[in-house]
């Protein structure tokens, strides 16, 4: 059964029931090869470790399917690149080649793959395309893949197949520890606004789940001090990769974005590094900390 909840002016849809997932430490660590399974769902979701594929021969791996390969920049950031192949084992390996040989530049730790029984070449085109679409949309991880099959004809029965597909993918991979494909959460009825000034710098935001979310149309300092490169690098290059992704555009916010926590939020706004618990204040002054 479904029910149906109002948050802000979107309408989003709940399942009543939690969901059953089982979740296997194939070598019984968490930092290894481990698998994730939907009640009731015939696909399967692989985290394997880069450093595991050689050695890997599950068949489990070779079959057809998408996958997420998870980067960490120098500056800490996150980005992601997102494929499919009829042999997923096989592409891995060829993604380990490509990089030795200098073909491929980012490094990724770990794979996300997520396998099904009745996947074919055209369904997962569809679904890379999905994926990619998606993650750009919630903007938390840079996305590294330059091209997808964007037209890729199904039928209608299909489509709303690879749908269901897409909702089991993002319930698992959030699960595995991946917000890739999780949007910027919205505000309720009841949010208390907080608000960052600086100058040239404005913006307005909110506690959110994963941390600090700062709403479209805030404006960032026209400027950076020395101080963040050096004391705040990690702030200082996710500026720069915000700036890059666009999801900072002429240095205002482009659309919600969802920081770590409230301090990131307030120094890459500011330009310099920052005590977000009193650069963030409601409307009448009162800091974060004295909430």
């Amino acid at each position: 059964e479904i029910s149906a909840c109002l948050v802000g002016s979107e309408m989003c849809i709940r399942d009543r029931y939690g969901k059953a997932i089982e979740l296997f430490l194939v070598n019984g660590s968490a930092d290894s090869l481990t698998t994730a399974e939907l009640s009731n769902w015939n696909g399967k979701a692989i985290k394997i470790p880069r450093t595991e594929i050689a050695g890997c021969d599950r068949d489990d791996i070779k079959g057809v399917g998408v996958y997420f390969l998870m980067c960490q920049e120098d500056g800490g950031t996150d980005s992601v690149y997102i494929g499919e192949a009829e042999n997923v084992l096989d592409r891995l390996s060829q993604h380990l080649r490509d990089y030795q040989s200098g073909k491929e530049k980012y490094y990724w730790n770990t794979a996300v793959i997520f396998v099904g029984r009745d996947l074919n070449k055209a369904l997962i085109r569809y679904l890379e395309n999905r994926f990619v679409e998606i993650a750009k949309e919630c903007g938390r991880y840079s996305v590294l893949t330059k091209n997808t099959y964007k037209n890729t004809v199904l039928k209608e029965a299909q489509i709303a197949t690879m749908e269901e597909f897409i909702d089991n993918v993002k319930i698992l991979i959030n699960t595995l520890g991946y917000k890739v494909l999780v949007p910027v959460p919205k505000a309720a009825d009841d949010t208390v606004y907080l608000y960052c000034k600086g100058t040239e710098a404005s913006a307005k935001g909110f506690i959110s789940t994963g941390g600090f979310t700062v709403l479209s149309g805030s404006k960032i300092s026209d400027h950076t001090v020395p101080s963040l490169e050096t004391k705040g690098k990690g702030y200082y290059n996710l500026r720069n990769t915000l700036i890059k992704d666009e999801v900072i555009k002429d240095g205002v916010f482009q659309k919600d974005y969802e920081f770590s926590a409230p301090s990131a939020a307030s120094a890459v706004i500011l330009g310099h590094t920052s005590n977000g618990n009193v650069d963030w204040k409601t409307e009448d002054g009162t800091r974060l900390k004295d909430l």
